[in-house]
């Protein structure tokens, strides 16, 4: 670059980008794919033409920011896989069977939170939870005729306080070694704000999703339905058991996910020894169609397949492309630094961690920079208010990885929308845990209850 960019430039390009991403996606409604490469585009030529970067640099920029996301598209691609088969081999209808005949009506909602959320704990993934036992639920959410948003809310909130909470998860493992807290510190600390918004968020789900009813006649056509299409038996949750096997080993994602694929061909081919390939091929390849008499549960049931996944990865890569671009040449860490200096109580530097971490996931779309790149630059602003690493590493979480959920053009917030099927503006309202985390953080920051100062002083 011919000259660094100051910090009202900065500014000015990240409110651009941000007004052009917003207007688009929540005022005009369209898919977030084309107004980010709409920005890539005006990043470039303002930054060849005004700055005078070569091609190369531009180029690298680009190939920098998606090669954070090699491995997640890699996962992404594997669950497209893996949640067909889940439904072909009958996991996934069993699952629905059996919730049918064992969940409450009067209290689904918050059952599917408290179920999710276990799952989520177990598992420490919160795409995993999602995409399995979150697809079941959700089908029989919309089976009972219930507020798709809300129920997709509560698939979403449960997965990511498991995510959250789980010594398993990535997410949870990043901040703390960002922060350089011991992680079960950390996990037993993130409890002043995770408490907090997890009671909140089940007396929520709990009063909005009260009253519903799970007819009897229409579940015994569902049912009936099932058991003609599918095979429902109990041993359908042998892959589910080797994948908390797996995570509770520390198996990493990619070879778990392999031997959950295998695992179900083969329960495949036993139910079936005639199964084609080819038609297993196709299965894989473009997801499983439910041919059923009855419409609405086809919709629900055709899920899946490497290909449902190319609409997400196509995002993220470009998502990746613009926040490699911010980073390369300094945008966001020219925005960020002037920052720093100013702040002198814990409340202030807790709130602008936040803002940051939110501001990122806006920005880039990707939860585990919306961690690194705070964390790295209010570390030394902590260590100076006296502030415990278990202070920042809380906050991190609070402010970075929970919001990507909620960010339409986010990894994890265009995962759930494809995988579910809802759209992030939809489940966004009724996506109280993530909502509420940065709230009882900063709370916390503002009265210095539960915020862990150095030398184990609590305030």
């Amino acid at each position: 670059m011919k000259h660094k960019v100051t910090f009202t430039e900065a500014i000015c390009i990240l409110l651009a980008l941000l007004f052009i991403l917003g207007i688009s996606v929540i005022k005009l409604g369209i898919a977030p794919e084309v107004p980010v490469l709409f920005t890539i585009c005006l990043f470039i030529f303002w930054i060849k033409f005004f700055h005078g970067c070569s091609w190369q640099s531009i180029q690298d920029g680009i190939k920098e920011g998606i090669g954070v996301a090699i491995i997640p598209i890699f996962i992404f691609i594997l669950i497209g896989a893996l949640i067909s088969l889940w439904i072909k081999s009958g996991i996934i209808p069993s699952i629905m069977y059996l919730g049918f005949h064992l969940l409450n009506g009067n209290y689904f909602i918050p059952s599917v939170f408290l179920v999710c959320t276990i799952i989520g704990v177990a598992i420490g993934s919160g795409f995993t939870t999602i995409s399995t036992i979150g697809i079941a639920l959700f089908g029989i959410g919309i089976s009972m005729k219930a507020n798709p948003g809300l129920v997709a809310g509560a698939i979403i909130s449960g997965a990511v306080f498991g995510d959250k909470m789980s010594p398993l998860s990535d997410s949870t493992n990043l901040a703390s070694a960002v922060a350089e807290s011991e992680l079960f510190a950390h996990i037993k600390n993130m409890l002043w704000s995770t408490l907090p918004a997890f009671f909140c968020s089940l007396l929520l789900f709990t009063i909005l999703g009260h009253g519903g009813a799970m007819n009897a006649a229409r579940i015994e056509t569902l049912s009936h339905i099932l058991k003609s299409h599918f095979m429902i038996s109990w041993w359908t949750i042998i892959p589910i058991i080797f994948m908390v096997l797996c995570a509770w080993k520390k198996i990493p994602a990619i070879p778990t996910l392999f031997l959950n694929i295998t695992i179900s061909i083969i329960i495949i081919f036993i139910q079936n020894p005639h199964q084609s390939i080819a038609s297993l091929n196709q299965i894989i390849v473009n997801g499983y169609v439910a041919k059923t008499n009855d419409a609405a549960f086809n919709a629900l049931l055709s899920r899946g397949g490497i290909a449902s996944m190319m609409e997400t990865v196509a995002l993220i890569i470009s998502t990746l492309s613009l926040g490699g671009l911010l980073m390369k040449f300094n945008i966001v860490q020219s925005a960020m630094s002037p920052l720093v200096a100013k702040l002198k109580t814990p409340g202030s530097l807790i709130i602008a961690t936040i803002l940051s971490g939110i501001g990122i996931n806006l920005l880039v779309g990707e939860q585990y920079l919306s961690v690194i790149l705070p964390g790295r630059a209010y570390k030394s602003a902590y260590t100076k208010l006296c502030l415990s690493s278990l202070a920042l590493s809380r906050v991190l979480e609070d402010g970075g990885s929970v919001i990507n959920y909620l960010i339409p053009w986010g990894v994890a917030g265009a995962f759930a929308a494809s995988t579910l099927g809802v759209p992030v503006l939809t489940f966004l309202p009724f996506t109280f845990f993530s909502l509420f985390s940065p709230i009882f953080s900063i709370m916390s920051g503002i009265s210095g209850i539960g915020l862990k100062r150095i030398h184990g002083i609590m305030q």
